[in-house]
């Protein structure tokens, strides 16, 4: 078995990283839609640096892959980093790595499974990310369940020529329980 159902949604479910997919993690990370929204679109990754971010991801124990349900095939992944039990908060990160799978919805539905989890498993209190000003589908995907901007760094990345704004938005536990 490859994956295992650890959060079950509707059209996705959320399992514990394979490792034995790192070429495909490796072919994702190096496609410039992913990685340009990720803020590492200037670095090359190999198999062998994306195996020790694999196995460190895997290690924290919050990061997971992101798996269709009628069929089992990894679209992505999506984790709860920087996590602080005492101040009841952390950073989410989320990517389909399928082009044909953008647009369909399982990046909100992931997001919400994972929110889900941090809130009521982790007992978490304030949960945020980071996005790029230009990325309109993530931040309307945001958006929609329940993020609001908070900040904003204002040029704070250079990409394609140009400084770009990186977007703060949060959501807290009430907002996301309600």
């Amino acid at each position: 078995m490859r994956y295992f159902k650890k959060i079950i949604g509707e059209h996705v479910y959320l399992s514990p990283i394979n490792m034995n997919d790192v070429e495909i993690y490796t072919k994702w990370i190096n496609d410039y839609k992913v990685s340009a929204n990720l803020g590492i679109y200037r670095q090359m990754i190999d198999l062998n640096n994306e195996q020790k971010i694999l196995e460190h991801l895997a290690s924290e124990g919050h990061n997971f892959s992101i798996v269709l349900v009628n069929d089992d095939t990894l679209i992505g992944n999506i984790g709860l980093a920087d996590i602080d039990h005492i101040n009841r908060k952390a950073t989410v990160g989320l990517f389909i790595g399928e082009s044909e799978k953008r647009s369909k919805g399982y990046g909100y539905e992931a997001l919400k499974l994972i929110l889900g989890y941090g809130f009521k498993t982790l007992n978490l209190h304030n949960i945020m990310l980071q996005v790029h000003s230009g990325n309109k589908q993530g931040i309307a995907c945001y958006n929609k369940v329940g993020f609001h901007e908070f900040g904003r760094r204002h040029e704070a990345e250079f990409k394609n020529g140009q400084y770009i704004d990186i977007v703060q938005m949060e959501i807290m536990d009430n907002e996301f329980m309600s």
